[in-house]
């Protein structure tokens, strides 16, 4: 017996029929002796609509009723999933955020997780009853509704089985794993076994869609293993889990990000303060920076400033930069949105020398020019033309090996 946390997405209980089916997986799982906690998203498209909904009724919107509305999604799919389940004899019982309760911070609309009250829970599980929670959404310290941002049920999904202490938590979705790269883009990408959390936290944070960056980080944290698969097809799917002591791919996988926009600031004065007379504003303004590079003339008394941010922000970021030129002294400002994001990503870089000079010569060789290059541990990214994305990914899968056979 298992003690197994099981996430649906949106696509994956999209309407009655799709429910029925996850519901079938989770009777599966009920019948084979284990005990079930299910956390759902809204049916696909739903929370999409409650926002719109949101906007139309006010734009400069308070954020605390903001979370009001969009929570609902979930509430009506948990509802739907418990009564489906109980059609099929399972004892089955729908619990929202305060319910439980998941208790978070007062952020609305992207709030953090503090604790989960777990012993009513794990009570129910152990007497055979299937928890079916509402994700994206907690009650803050003032009692109200919260949600967790865009991606939150997996969120949701991860805290539930570290509280509850859960074997691994699956997550199923509309693919059957995780993919060295965008199979879409990529056609000889291939699906990965297993991947650590290190990677699988790279991946995501650098453009790959599969899983939630916070679920991933907060699995790591808590040792949670972590199975993404296809609701549709039964196949194995991909485990995420700590590193092994196994000889590990140089390579993993290639992600990209087409929601990134390049400025440049020419000819700033090269003085101390410089670069927080830059960021500060920009911070202040929730603004997030992205990849830096900064080059120093030859007469040493000016810099070429360059950075990256994401595409929703790039022309309030333009128009403050511009606003504070004459403080910030730069000459000119240049800026670019038609650029992306690549990075090579695997935790055999820690071991293996030239992973970047490969990554290097394989865009020249195409003919594709890099921008801007950040590293860390175990992963490489590059700036380069967006119109010069799809080329350079699918040059870069095969100078790693990574082209399925």
């Amino acid at each position: 017996m298992a003690r197994i946390v099981q996430k649906f997405g949106g696509t994956s209980v999209a309407d009655l029929d799709r429910i029925r089916n996850a519901a079938g997986r989770v009777k599966r799982a009920v019948d084979a002796g284990d005990q079930v906690a299910v956390v759902v998203s809204a049916m696909a498209g739903e929370t999409n609509r409650l926002v719109d909904l949101v906007r139309q009724a006010a734009p400069m919107h308070d954020a605390r009723e903001y979370d009001t509305v969009v929570a609902t999604g979930e509430q009506v799919t948990a509802g739907l999933m418990a009564l489906v389940l109980q059609s099929m004899g399972i004892s089955a019982r729908s619990f929202l955020g305060w319910q439980l309760p998941l208790r978070t911070d007062g952020l609305h609309s992207r709030a953090r997780i503090l604790g989960i009250e777990d012993k009513d829970a794990i009570a129910r599980l152990e007497q055979g009853q299937v928890l079916v929670v509402a994700g994206f959404q907690g009650v803050s310290p003032e009692n109200r509704v919260t949600t967790l941002g865009r991606g939150g049920s997996d969120t949701t999904a991860v805290a539930l089985a570290a509280a509850f202490k859960a074997d691994r938590c699956d997550i199923y979705t509309d693919v059957d794993g995780v993919y060295t790269s965008d199979p879409r883009i990529v056609p000889k990408a291939r699906k990965i076994d297993r991947i650590t959390y290190e990677e699988m936290l790279e991946l995501a944070s650098q453009g790959a869609k599969v899983l939630q960056t916070r679920s991933v980080e907060m699995a790591m944290n808590h040792n949670v293993p972590v199975r993404v698969l296809s609701s549709f097809e039964d196949k194995p799917g991909t485990l995420v889990a700590a590193e092994t002591q196994m000889e590990q791919e140089i390579v993993t996988g290639i992600a990209y990000d087409r929601n990134e926009a390049k400025i440049t600031l020419q000819g700033v004065a090269d003085r101390p303060g410089v670069a927080a007379a830059i960021f500060g504003p920009l911070t202040d303004s929730e603004i997030n920076v992205d990849m830096i590079v900064q080059n120093v003339s030859a007469d040493g008394e000016t810099t070429d400033m360059t950075f990256t941010v994401a595409k929703p922000d790039f022309e309030r970021a333009v128009e403050m930069l511009k606003a504070k030129q004459a403080e910030i002294r730069f000459r000119e400002l240049v800026a670019d949105s038609q650029v992306a994001k690549i990075s090579v990503v695997g935790v055999g870089m820690r071991s293996h020398a030239g992973v970047a000079q490969r990554m290097f010569q394989a865009l020249a060789d195409k003919g594709v020019n890099i921008q801007v290059i950040s590293t860390s541990e175990i992963k490489v990214s590059v700036l380069v033309a967006e119109d010069y994305m799809e080329l350079a990914l699918r040059a870069l899968h095969t100078a790693y090996g990574l082209d399925a056979e």
